[in-house]
Parts: structure tokens; C-alpha cells; sequence
């Protein structure tokens, strides 16, 4: 709901055919856990109003409306405590003026993590902000600045709108490299932490990932052009599921105006042999999330073409592999995207 349409009613007798929301209802409503509500109620004042003595407490449209705008500012990036402040000041408690439009960001001051050349500089947590191990409605992100915060908590509520606007509004800011480390696979790694410890979250990583590949995917076929140069192939190993950082790496290279293939997870031997047969590519990326799935075999299975192509392995799966001879190992999407252009380009 828009938060500037409310306006908060002064009638001395509630209104009863305004329809009006339980804890349970209202956290549907909102994407996030009843519990969750229950503590923005004791903490920040973000409860049921108008509020009858011996009946339920039930949440009114403007309730819902300050909800919003309080979850509206915490996938933006703001802290619990901000955000409530934003709210309350948006949709005050009482009076009977329109709320003022929501703006695109709050204002949440300075990003509070500092870079140098050692890292991240480690920042006292917000005492306001409580993540829960393993579960709750927080990730653990030390160090992530509030990009990343903010897409935590979208697909935290399974929000898959939200996710894409915040990667889109990322990657026009920071460009897709910095969208993917500082923003998008701090969230990835908080989640699978948070599966490990509690065996919850897989459905969170599931969205988050066919987001992200949709995502960086639409750059990468936004960058071809017709009649391109003979193209990259990019394949998951035949066991590997994880391949979202080939989506970003096919945004990167289309930036390079180099064509992918990109065929997915889990590609089989025999696909990925007749593949490259079919396709006389210039370069074969081959992804290894773990190293379970890092096959040295199927690598060294690749048919020969004419003209030749170049073999890079990627992805942390391959450390401490042996590669055959003419294989190169990519340390980094930089570094991947250079070596890569320079291979097809030159």
C-alpha cells in the first residue's frame, strides 16, 4: 500500500467495516515471521492500534500501511531502528495529514564499513539489530554494507520483486562485479551458513539464485549481437548445481562484446563433449562450486576441434586440483573476463 494514500482516521468510533489484520495475517501480509512483528511492537512502538480492551489486537490499513513502509526501508538497506524511526515519522500515531511519499532510500546516514587495503574494518553490530543463529529473520553478514543488508532481508521474505530492483539499482551504481562481491554473494554465503548450521533457509537460496541468473542473464543477452565471433561456453561440471557466477561472468564477457553459451548446472560428459563439437567455441568455462564435482576426468575428455579452443576451470572446487596440460585455472571474474578477451579478441 502507498503510504502516501493513508490518512489516519480521528473518528471517535472505529470504523467496523475497515478490514483488520491478526499478527499472523499482518506478517503474511509483510513477508516476514509473527514473531518478527511482535518484537517491532515491543521495540519500536510498530504494533495494533486503536486497540479495544479484551479483544485481539488486529492490525487497521494504517497499521499495515506503517508495516510497510518500515519493511520497505529495511530492504533498502536501513537498520530496524531506522527504519521504525522512518515509519513513525512517515505515518505519525496520530494527526490527520496525507503521509508523505516514501523516497526511493531512506536517509540512513553513512555506509558504516570502511575498505582498505587489509579488508574490511570490523564495525560494532547495531544494537538494535539481533541475528539469530542459524535462524530468524536476520542473516549473519558481518562487514556487509547495506546493499547487501537490504537484498538479505528481500529474500528473506521471499520477495523476488524487491530482489531484482535492488540488484538492477546495484549494478547501475557499482557495475556487475561490485553487485556480485560486495552485494550478492555476501547474502549467498549468509544463507548457505544458515542452512548448515540449521537445515532452514534452501528455499531462500533457490529464489535468491533464479533472481541473480535472470538477472545478470538479461545483461549478458542484452550484449550480443548478431553474426557474433565464435562464442564461450560456460557449463556447471556434470555433479554441480551452484552456477550463478557463470550468469555473472556472461554479463561481464557480453560487456566485452563476447557471446556466451551458457548451458547450465549438472551438464553431462557426453552433452558437454557434443557441445563443444557443435559449436567450435573460442574458450570452455567449466564451473566447480565443490570439490567433490571438480572431475580432472571430464576435462581431459574434452574432444579436439579445429580450430582449437582454450580450457579454464573456475570456481573454488578446482584448489589443489591437477590440471591437464593447456588447462588454466581463473582466480576471479576480472581476471576471468581479461584472460577470456584476450583469448577471443586478440
Amino acid at each position: 500500500m502507498d503510504g502516501a494514500a493513508v490518512r489516519l482516521k480521528t473518528n471517535s468510533v472505529e470504523d467496523v467495516d475497515e478490514p483488520r489484520l491478526t499478527v499472523s495475517g499482518a506478517a503474511r501480509r509483510i513477508g516476514v515471521a509473527p514473531g518478527t512483528l511482535r518484537t517491532w511492537d515491543r521495540r519500536y512502538g510498530l504494533g495494533p492500534t486503536g486497540h479495544a480492551h479484551g479483544r485481539h489486537r488486529r492490525y487497521s490499513a494504517v497499521d499495515m500501511a506503517r508495516l510497510e513502509l518500515m519493511q520497505h526501508a529495511l530492504v533498502q538497506g536501513a537498520s530496524p531502528a531506522e527504519a521504525a524511526r522512518y515509519a513513525r515519522s512517515a505515518l505519525p500515531a496520530d494527526g490527520d495529514a496525507p503521509a508523505p511519499p516514501a523516497p526511493a532510500r531512506p536517509e540512513i546516514g553513512p555506509v558504516s564499513v570502511e575498505y582498505t587495503g587489509g579488508g574490511p574494518v570490523p564495525v560494532p553490530p547495531d544494537p538494535d539489530e539481533r541475528p539469530v543463529r542459524g535462524g530468524g529473520a536476520t542473516l549473519r553478514m558481518p562487514g556487509a554494507g547495506p546493499r547487501a543488508r537490504g537484498l538479505g532481508r528481500a529474500a528473506l521474505a521471499m520477495d523476488p520483486v524487491t530482489v531484482r530492483q535492488l540488484l538492477e539499482a546495484s549494478i547501475a551504481t557499482d557495475g556487475l562485479v561490485g553487485t556480485w562481491e560486495d552485494v550478492a554473494r555476501p547474502v549467498l554465503v549468509a544463507v548457505g551458513q544458515r542452512w548448515a548450521t540449521s537445515g532452514s533457509g534452501v528455499e531462500v537460496e533457490h529464489l535468491l539464485s533464479e533472481v541473480l541468473i535472470a538477472v545478470f542473464g538479461a545483461r549478458a543477452a542484452s550484449g550480443l549481437t548478431a553474426g557474433s565471433a565464435r562464442p564461450v561456453l560456460l557449463a556447471g561440471m556434470p555433479s554441480e548445481l551452484h552456477v550463478v557466477p557463470l550468469a555473472v561472468l556472461a554479463a561481464l564477457l557480453a560487456e566485452y562484446g563476447i557471446a556466451c553459451r551458457s548451458l547450465g548446472p549438472a551438464l553431462p560428459a557426453t552433452a558437454l563433449a557434443a557441445a563443444v563439437r557443435r559449436t567450435a567455441p573460442a574458450a570452455v568455462v567449466l564451473w566447480s562450486q565443490l570439490e567433490p564435482t571438480a572431475d580432472v576426468a571430464v576435462v581431459a575428455a574434452l574432444p579436439v576441434t579445429r580450430p582449437r579452443f582454450r580450457t579454464y576451470v573456475a570456481g573454488p572446487g578446482w584448489d589443489g586440483a591437477a590440471l591437464p596440460a593447456g588447462v588454466s585455472r581463473l582466480a576471479s571474474l576480472t581476471e576471468a573476463a581479461e584472460r577470456i578477451g584476450a583469448t577471443v579478441l586478440h
